[in-house]
């Protein structure tokens, strides 16, 4: 049988199962007793199958009407959700971005909470992804991208600066007794999989030699790498704008004075140019600048 049986029958025969009561349906229903009778009736005769046992006062389900109100309870509860959520989320405003995970995780999502108290009318439905937004294929408002902020058809607006800094746990830095750069050939470089070269980056620009830059513990996120360091596993090379928190609260440090910036490789606020811009991602934009 390849369609659905009437719409109204099935609503009636979920309240009269649920409540167990034809009496308490109608009333639940704004109908009568017997327009609910009816109703169960008829799909019944739809499915060719008994749903309830009739006494001279009560109803119980059959077995097979057990196992079909279970399965419609199920999918009307669905309907329910769906239409509350819809109802509710009229009128209100969504901004969908897309950041890098460990920029998410690290930077924007604990700022977050001030934007809605300043904005509480203002949804903004955060996703996560290595890969740069396809504003013409995707339905996503704004971006946060990593790069020189040259990108055809989107308006970039800078961040922060992006400095490269070795970090550790305060733990590791007594232990070791690191000094000097030229010391991290003695202890385990921690690298993050989406950054691959940024070790020999700093390396180089610190003049250190005789430290491999490749070796070392591989993680795939800076997230991890950094994680890994407070835990007091090894040396991550981080940007400092993404461990700044852990940095105050003691629970990283900078073993070492020199901080590589990477000019303006850094984060950017991205979005089309040319597409009607939303109300929320103005107001968006220019609360990011107070960060």
């Amino acid at each position: 049988m390849d369609r659905l049986p009437p719409l109204n029958a099935v609503r009636a025969f979920e309240a009269a199962a649920r409540l167990m009561s034809i009496r308490k349906a109608a009333a639940e229903l704004f109908v009568t007793a017997g327009a609910v009778s009816r109703q169960v009736k008829v799909l019944e005769d739809f499915l060719g199958i008994e749903l309830f046992s009739r006494g001279h006062r009560a109803v119980a389900l059959t077995p097979v009407g057990e196992r079909y109100f279970a399965e419609v309870s199920r999918h009307l509860a669905g309907l329910r959700n769906a239409t509350t959520h819809l109802v509710e989320d009229k009128g209100r405003r969504t901004l969908k971005l897309r950041a890098y995970t460990t920029f998410a995780m690290r930077w924007l999502i604990p700022r977050l909470a001030s934007f809605h108290g300043l904005y509480p009318d203002i949804d903004v439905r955060l996703s996560a992804s290595l890969d740069a937004v396809d504003f013409e294929r995707e339905d996503v408002d704004a971006a946060v991208r990593l790069g020189s902020g040259s990108w055809q058809g989107l308006q970039a607006d800078r961040l922060f600066r992006n400095l490269l800094v070795p970090v550790c746990s305060p733990r590791l830095v007594e232990k070791r007794a690191l000094r000097q750069p030229a010391e991290l050939g003695n202890v385990l470089l921690l690298h993050s999989l989406a950054r691959p070269d940024d070790w020999a980056k700093w390396l180089d620009a610190a003049g250190v030699e005789g430290v491999s830059a490749y070796t070392g513990i591989k993680y795939e996120s800076s997230a991890m790498s950094y994680q890994a360091a407070m835990e007091g596993h090894g040396v991550a090379i981080a940007q400092k704008a993404l461990v700044e928190e852990d940095l105050a609260q003691g629970r990283l440090c900078q073993p070492f004075g020199f901080e590589l910036d990477m000019a303006d490789f850094t984060y950017y606020f991205v979005f089309p140019i040319g597409r009607e811009r939303k109300r929320e991602l103005e107001v968006f934009r220019q609360w990011l600048k107070t960060q």
